[in-house]
């Protein structure tokens, strides 16, 4: 054997051994911000304060992993907006401290949403994730007379018609299958509920379109959008709207508003091209915090500056309807998901990068098979440390 031989079979042998080593969570929750970190904590489920990673590459603002003392639970919080957020996961993805081969992600945020289709305090989850912002955009007091909206696809000369330039990242779908089971589970939740959502969904009587809003909180299967700018009102709202059903072909229904997931979800799609993660084990949850137009009688700047009547209990719900996703996934770990479930729809990014055909966009760019993936025996290293928690739950 020639020495270049040895050396790499050295590596895959060490390989191996970082793997074994590596901590292998069943679920890793990803969070954005301090206060859905703090939903998950001080319950009396587990403690994910009971190991404490710190990781290069996270949010300078939280830069540990926290995980339960057998590593079967995990938390990410990866910072507020596109850039942190998949900037912090993707460094999660490549980090040689997880084997994240058949981890679970479960998406657990707030959101806004959208008054046609559900109410504050809501739990949703969705097929579709859109970059709703990846458009032109011209001022609206600008734009051409025949226009509805200021926004238009990438490369298009009109508002509907598809875009021509594909960044990769417009459109992700996730496994249905997975999601019903989620949906399954969170319906065995008694959501949250407050007065000041109760008062707040209040405000949209009279409308026929926002009769949804009514409603008590409710698990829904319904799909989102991401951008980085924080949009209030009807037309923006329905310009969104439009091109999230142009986007997908149809196929998906504009719910929930956020500033991360498709950064998010890009960056695990990536990890599996990596051979670090699998794209069909993820789970998108957003609860509803604010209605992303304003009721009757209300400028849109005031539903803008002040809206957050269901704050509260969206906050809750993340837990609420949360930790139902996660014990269904615990409790049915050996007899169903540590196999996986099997999706019955195409799962992956606009480009196919995963494999097959898209049923939205212009097709696979890589014929149906995928993109290429990594060696198994190419591993980065990286330096971390460790820290525990005392009983009281502070870091020492």
């Amino acid at each position: 054997m020639c020495p270049s031989q040895v050396f790499r079979s050295i590596l895959a042998l060490c390989a191996v051994a970082a793997v074994e080593a590596a901590i292998s969570p069943k679920v890793f929750i990803i969070d954005y911000y301090s206060d859905e970190q703090d939903a998950w904590l001080g319950i009396p489920e587990f403690n994910l304060l009971e190991q404490n990673i710190t990781l290069p590459g996270l949010s300078m603002m939280y830069p540990d992993i926290h995980c339960t003392s057998d590593g079967s639970v995990c938390q990410l919080v990866a910072g507020e907006g596109e850039i942190n957020a998949g900037l912090s996961t993707f460094a999660l993805t490549l980090s040689p401290e997880f084997n994240l081969t058949q981890t679970y992600f479960l998406i657990a945020g707030d959101a806004g949403v959208n008054p046609e289709v559900a109410t504050v305090g809501s739990v949703t989850f969705a097929q579709f994730a859109v970059q709703g912002a990846l458009q032109y955009e011209i001022d609206a007091r600008e734009k051409p007379e025949n226009f509805s909206t200021g926004y238009i696809p990438q490369g298009a000369t009109s508002v509907d018609q598809y875009p021509q330039y594909i960044y990769g990242t417009e459109v992700f779908q996730l496994n249905d299958a997975l999601r019903q089971r989620a949906i399954t589970f969170a319906k065995t939740a008694t959501l949250n509920d407050t007065a000041s959502a109760q008062a707040y969904r209040a405000q949209y009587t009279n409308v026929s379109d926002y009769a949804p809003a009514l409603t008590a909180p409710a698990v829904i299967g319904c799909d989102t959008v991401t951008s980085d700018n924080w949009f209030s009102g009807a037309l923006l709202a329905d310009a969104f709207a439009n091109f999230t059903r142009l986007v997908t072909n149809g196929s998906a229904t504009y719910c929930s508003t956020q500033q991360e997931d498709n950064a998010v979800l890009e960056a695990l799609l990536r990890g599996q091209l990596a051979r670090r993660t699998d794209f069909s084990r993820v789970i998108h949850m957003r609860t509803a915090s604010d209605f992303d137009r304003p009721p009757p009688g209300e400028s849109v700047a005031e539903n803008l500056f002040d809206n957050d009547g269901g704050y509260d209990a969206a906050i809750a719900n993340l837990y609420v309807a949360g930790i139902k996703v996660v014990q269904g996934i615990l409790d049915g770990w050996n007899d169903t998901f540590a196999a996986g479930i099997t999706s019955q729809n195409f799962v992956g990014d606009i480009f196919g990068s995963l494999g097959g055909s898209p049923p939205f966009g212009p097709g696979s760019i890589f014929n149906d098979t995928g993109a290429p993936q990594v060696s198994e025996a190419n591993v980065t290293t990286a330096t971390t440390t460790t820290t525990t928690s005392d009983a009281s739950g502070r870091l020492r």
